[in-house]
């Protein structure tokens, strides 16, 4: 018996990073595939359901019991840095996604102050593109 494989898309602040998501992912997803936002507050999970997430929920609890259960979890690198996104993610939050069993495409950001080696600097929708392009691959049979 087939289940439904579920892409989680986090963000926090005014969710622009995860609706951007959202509006790439969901025409390209395969059939079996259930597009899931969780915002860390209410304006980031309010918006990735505007573009088009299939359902939404926010806060820590959300975010913690979601990333145990998807397949593919999106967002930015401050997802998984206690107190990351300004403090929006809490170190439970942080931990939950980082103990994830999912495969994490995260994009860069040097605004949460962490920077990748061997990542080039580019514009944030060519890194969102590049996430987008990912997540489809690593959802191929």
């Amino acid at each position: 018996m087939n289940r439904n494989r579920t892409v989680l898309i986090l963000d926090g602040q005014g969710g622009g990073v995860g609706s951007r998501l959202v509006q790439m992912l969901k025409p390209r997803l395969p059939a079996d595939c259930r597009l899931l936002c969780v915002g860390t507050n209410t304006a980031a999970t309010a918006a990735m359901l505007k573009a088009g997430a299939a359902q939404g929920a926010t806060g820590e609890n959300a975010v913690v019991h979601n990333a145990a259960r998807a397949d593919v979890i999106l967002g930015p690198i401050g997802v998984i840095l206690a107190n990351g996104i300004l403090g929006e993610v809490s170190p439970a939050m942080a931990s939950a996604v980082s103990g994830s069993g999912a495969v994490k495409i995260l994009i860069p950001s040097a605004s949460c102050g962490v920077y990748v080696a061997g990542v080039e600097e580019r514009r944030l929708e060519e890194y969102l593109c590049r996430a987008a392009e990912l997540a489809v691959k690593e959802l191929e049979p």
